[in-house]
Order: C-alpha cells, then sequence, then structure tokens
C-alpha cells in the first residue's frame, strides 16, 4: 500500500468518452493518467497493484451493475505496460470475484493478459473507528490499490462514487453485519468507510460513469449513459466532481458530510481543479435519484443473505464435483 497522506490542492481528471469499444476507452484510460502527471506518478514497475473494481453480483456489463470490463482490462494493460505486476480482486455480495469476472466477459482476456484473479479474503483484524474490523489480507500486502468504482445511486447512501467501493476489501457477509451495527448513524457508517479507505490508501481512483446508473441503485437501477471517467488521487474531490455532474448538492452525500467532519480529503469544492473536458458540458441534471431505504440491515436480513450465499457456494462445489 502507498502511505503517502492527499495533500496539496486536489485535481480531478474528466475525460469524456462515448463508448467502451477498446479502441475508445484505452486512449481515454491513458488520457486519465496523463492528466494527474502520469502513470509513474501512482505506480511503478514491479508494485504488485490490486486493481479494485465494483463486482458486486454476477450480472452482465449492459446492467451497469458491475464496472464494466473494458475499464478494467485497460487499466490491467497500462499497468503491464511499465511492469507492474496488477491484479484484480473483490468481495462481492453475491457468488464469487471469478463469477463476477466471467459474466462480463473477463475471464479469457485476463488469462491472455497474464493477470490473475482473486477473492478478497483472508480477513485481518484492525482498530477502525473505535470497532475491530476484518480487513482483507490480500488488499492489506498489495503495494498499491487503484480504487474503480461504477457511479451509481444508492438506496441507503443517496449515491455512491468514490469511497464506498473499498468497503469491498471487507471480506464476505461482514459487510452485511456492519450495516446493522453501525447502521444506525449515517456518520459512524461513513466515518468507518472512509477510515477504512484511509487505511488501505488507494493511489488512485478512476470511476466508470460511462454507462452509470439511475435510479434504485446500486442493484436494481438502469442504466444511463453519462459517457466520462472521473479520477483523482483524493476521493472526496472525485464525490464532489460527480455530485456536480448530476446537478447533485454534496452535502446530500452521507459520505462527503462525515469526510468534513473528520477532516478527510477535498473540504471545499471550489478549490478542486477539474482538468481535462468540461464539467458543465457533461452534465445530466435529470438523473433519476434513488428512494431512500434505511441504512440499517436488519440481524434477520443479514442471517438471510449469508444463508442464500452458503447455499450459491455449495451449489457451486457441487458443480465442480460433478464436472471431475
Amino acid at each position: 500500500m502507498t502511505d503517502k497522506p492527499i495533500t496539496g490542492t486536489p485535481k480531478v481528471a474528466l475525460v469524456k468518452t462515448g463508448t467502451y469499444d477498446s479502441e475508445i476507452i484505452a486512449p481515454a484510460i491513458e488520457k486519465v493518467f496523463s492528466l494527474l502527471g502520469g502513470t509513474g506518478k501512482f505506480v511503478t514497475g514491479g508494485d504488485r497493484v490490486l486493481i479494485k473494481p465494483n463486482l458486486i453480483a454476477p450480472r452482465p456489463n449492459e446492467s451497469a451493475v458491475q464496472t464494466h470490463a473494458a475499464v478494467i482490462l485497460e487499466i490491467a494493460r497500462v499497468l503491464k505496460d511499465i511492469g507492474a505486476k496488477p491484479f484484480i480482486a473483490d468481495s462481492p455480495a453475491w457468488k464469487n470475484t471469478q463469477a463476477c469476472i466471467k459474466i462480463i466477459g473477463l475471464e479469457e482476456p485476463l488469462k491472455k493478459l497474464g493477470v490473475p484473479v482473486c477473492q478478497l479474503n483472508n480477513g485481518k483484524r484492525i482498530k477502525i473507528a473505535g470497532s475491530s474490523v476484518a480487513v482483507s489480507e490480500v488488499a492489506l500486502e498489495a503495494d498499491k490499490i487503484i480504487n474503480v468504482p461504477k457511479f451509481k445511486t444508492h438506496q441507503q447512501l443517496t449515491a455512491t462514487f468514490a469511497v464506498k467501493n473499498i468497503f469491498g476489501c471487507v471480506p464476505g457477509k461482514e459487510k452485511a453485519f456492519w450495516h446493522f451495527a453501525r447502521g444506525k448513524s449515517h456518520h459512524d457508517f461513513c466515518e468507518m468507510l472512509l477510515e477504512i479507505y484511509k487505511l488501505l490508501n488507494p493511489a488512485i481512483c478512476i470511476i466508470d460513469a460511462v454507462i452509470a446508473m439511475e435510479g434504485m441503485g446500486p442493484l436494481s437501477g438502469t442504466p444511463r449513459k453519462l459517457g466520462c471517467l472521473v479520477a483523482s488521487s483524493d476521493p472526496i474531490a472525485c464525490e464532489f466532481v460527480c455530485a456536480k455532474l448530476i446537478d447533485m448538492k454534496p452535502q446530500e452525500l452521507p459520505i462527503v458530510k462525515a469526510a468534513k467532519k473528520i477532516g478527510f480529503g477535498c473540504c471545499d469544492q471550489d478549490s478542486i481543479e477539474i482538468v481535462g473536458d468540461d464539467v458543465n458540458e457533461l452534465k445530466c441534471p435529470d438523473f433519476k435519484r434513488a428512494n431512500p431505504i434505511p441504512l440499517r440491515f436488519s440481524f434477520p436480513r443479514i442471517c438471510k443473505s449469508a444463508a442464500k450465499q452458503l447455499f450459491f457456494m455449495a451449489k457451486e462445489t457441487m458443480g465442480g464435483n460433478k464436472d471431475r
């Protein structure tokens, strides 16, 4: 992991890209790094780099539930080109990383590129925001992390742009437990998310907002074209710019409010330097919001979710045994 704190004037790269076609998305990813000082500012040759996409459930690219395959693949290619050692990992809410990767068509391209895929498991207990939280040793042991979220509305947190994706470094159904244990207060829950982000300190956040999700996110919303990538080493600056893209007031975002209260990241949207394309030309003021639901999971819901996941795992194991 990098241990450099977030300092200086926050800079956010905004790069217009109309499609996920490789001839379009590849130069867009390269432009993102170039606008922010070059790939070498964030990653050097030989680094083991965790590319942390949003792999929440095995849904296809066109659903806009997960980070698009093209974005993940092109970031991996950029890293391979400078001699880094990228790998893809997550801890999905449903099924596993491999199942999520397979359904978006990334399994074979990653194999050809020599990029491994693994699960963010083996949690190590760490004191975070007054609680003992399990954080994947896989994430803790990476030299660098590149955070690659999906731009989505969120029924419990209004919208999730940069910070929430790193919650996937908490293994398995413990994520659901923390929705129960700290979900009474948006501030308490978001403070935990921010402290996990500070601990892992991703080198850069690159948000897939080419086709975003509006409405009932993060799983049941509708795909909506925004046509851009948003990136920065400061995740709160990303949150501000993403909110601006859809005419959302930053104070509507519990994560931004909590960040300001604990003094993490950018605290003034007027201080942000946006480089690349014009945010006003990419605005989508009629982007549909999510109908809010309680942040806190009930204990029966956690049990039901865990049982369902165990069923999936058992079914996959039985299927694997039959294949042998």
